[in-house]
């Protein structure tokens, strides 16, 4: 049975998971979610990120610095799988997940050789929020999937219907 990894930045909304499953027949799916624990932001161009959206009271915050501690990331990001693996559930799929490390390509490398690579593995799914500097410059987690996995990568805007670079 083709597996589809998802690689989220936030809990999966039911828009999110909505889109995910119409993108294949989701009785014949598996989904295995990765949820990274990240600490180590690029401080500037998370401001810029917030400012392009709007967010001035986050890019405020972004600018004091109120990073989590590696325990508080490990545990929001473990609540951001639970979360996402509930709404896949709840919508009828096959879900199972882990926290990754601060960068998840490895991670991400690591689920797709473990689901028997490309014969494996249907397609990745990236969903996070619009990323301006990471999105322009292809520093992106999907771009950066897209260059070292031979799976199709899809980069999904969270909870959105649009879909990213």
């Amino acid at each position: 049975m083709p597996t589809t990894v998802v690689l989220t930045e936030d809990a999966l909304t039911d828009a999110d998971v909505a889109h995910i499953l119409s993108l294949h027949d989701e009785q014949a799916e598996r989904y295995r979610v990765l949820v990274p624990s990240d600490t180590d932001r690029n401080v500037v161009a998370a401001i810029i990120d917030h400012l392009w959206v709007g967010e001035l009271r986050e890019a405020g915050q972004d600018l004091v610095g109120k990073e989590p501690t590696p325990e508080q990331a490990k545990v929001t990001a473990a609540e951001r799988l639970e979360r996402s693996l509930a709404a896949l559930r709840a919508a009828g799929a096959n879900a199972e997940g882990t926290v990754t490390e601060e960068d998840p390509l490895p991670a991400l490398s690591a689920a797709v050789a473990a689901q028997g690579g490309p014969d494996g593995v249907q397609d990745v799914v990236v969903v996070t929020y619009p990323h301006v500097v990471a999105d322009t410059f292809r520093s992106d987690w999907a771009s950066r999937a897209r260059e070292h996995l031979r799976v199709p990568v899809l980069h999904l805007y969270a909870g959105t219907s649009e879909i990213g670079d």
